[in-house]
């Protein structure tokens, strides 16, 4: 696939409407990993979108892989949050992984995945609890990780444990999930997401080489922070939007097609109905607005691109919610039905509220930053 915005809309204009949207009811109703669908993005080398060229992935940058992330999304909400982690992970391993590492992350076959949250740290998961210890020339690693997304799928885990032996609150290591002492634990039943997978992952004396540090012991937080976390917002705001879009659409469908035989008219032709779906419109713009400003502001560098990377999570998410509650509501009793599709849509759209870090934590952090106060205490500098 050539590096242009043109190949890359045709690519998805192939693949979404008719691999990963005929998949996505069944990913819903079954709680299945959308397997079919990975499969479709992989095989159009779009695992690679934010592994360099040199890596033999396509370079397309966190723009590009929003691009992505927002199409799939408006099809089937798992499909989207599969990839936001595994781009999410490959952001850090592009960034501090050695290059055989990053080649295997950008084939077709090697999905990775975040492994940040934990039992003990719950959301605060740049303060993990797991433990990382020197034995016998090997670094062993011992942790309950809570939620995992792709975890019995993703062929690796970017995991953070504590520091081996430096001050600080992290320390980033690539670990095969195929690793003797990992245990995926399962299944996911949720309300939303159904098919992405996320489950608790334990480590019992997991071995790494301590040469698979990635960047150097401690200073986990700072990947985190300058990394994995303005990926993962950007590209869970375009999940959320993406959720928005697919929802607006199907209402839309649904308003327009379904008439009142007594006289004649769709739902469309009442003005209270179009002023709904007028305000679906309109929130959705606004946040696909604030989401290309935010990857504008994160290119040039600009002072303000550390308060939009916590603003269009905060904001996608929290739209989202409000968008596909008055998609249920123009759709009334239909919306019920899985045919109709909003009400898939809907129960997607609430998971980016609960996923850390959480809006409420979110909601603390901006009020910190319009305020000239640091986001985090002196301990976590």
């Amino acid at each position: 696939m050539n590096n242009t915005a043109e190949t890359l809309e045709t690519t998805l204009d192939r693949v979404c409407p008719g691999i990963i949207a005929q998949w996505a009811p069944v990913v819903d109703s079954d709680g299945a990993f959308p397997s079919e669908s990975i499969r479709a993005l992989a095989s159009e080398g779009l695992l690679g979108a934010l592994s360099s060229k040199a890596s033999g992935g396509l370079e397309l940058g966190l723009a590009g892989a929003a691009r992505i992330v927002r199409r799939v999304a408006e099809e089937c909400g798992s499909t989207a949050m599969v990839l936001t982690m595994h781009y999410s992970a490959t952001a850090v391993v592009e960034a501090f992984g050695p290059l055989e590492t990053r080649r295997a992350i950008s084939s077709i076959s090697h999905l990775t995945t975040l492994a940040f949250s934990e039992a003990g740290s719950r959301s605060h998961f740049w303060a993990p609890a797991s433990t990382a210890e020197r034995r016998n020339g090997h670094i062993v690693l011992n942790a309950s990780k809570s939620w995992v997304t792709s975890a019995s799928n993703a062929a690796s885990y970017v995991w953070s444990s504590r520091p081996v032996a430096a001050d600080g609150l992290s320390t980033i290591w690539p670990v095969p999930a195929s690793a003797e002492g990992i245990q995926v634990r399962g299944p996911f039943h949720g309300l939303g997401l159904r098919g992405n997978d996320s489950l608790p992952v334990g480590a019992s004396d997991v071995k790494v080489p301590p040469e698979a540090m990635m960047g150097s012991d401690g200073r986990g937080f700072d990947i985190m922070m300058n990394v994995a976390l303005p990926t993962f917002s950007v590209l869970s705001a375009a999940c959320s939007v993406g959720l928005m879009a697919g929802g607006l659409r199907r209402t839309i469908e649904h308003a327009t097609r379904t008439r009142h035989e007594d006289a004649g008219t769709s739902l469309a032709d009442l003005p209270t109905i179009r002023a709904y779906i007028a305000r679906m419109q309109v929130k959705t713009d606004m946040c696909d607005a604030l989401l290309a400003d935010t990857i504008n502001a994160i290119a040039a560098a600009r002072p303000d691109a550390t308060l939009r990377i916590l603003e269009c999570k905060t904001a996608a998410g929290e739209t989202a919610n409000k968008v596909l509650d008055l998609g249920m509501r123009v759709c009334g009793g239909a919306a019920f039905r899985k045919d109709v599709a909003v009400e898939r849509f809907f129960r997607d759209a609430r998971a980016s509220g609960v996923m850390a870090p959480t809006t409420d934590i979110l909601y603390d952090f901006i009020g910190k930053a319009v305020c000239g106060m640091p986001l985090f205490g002196r301990s976590h500098e």
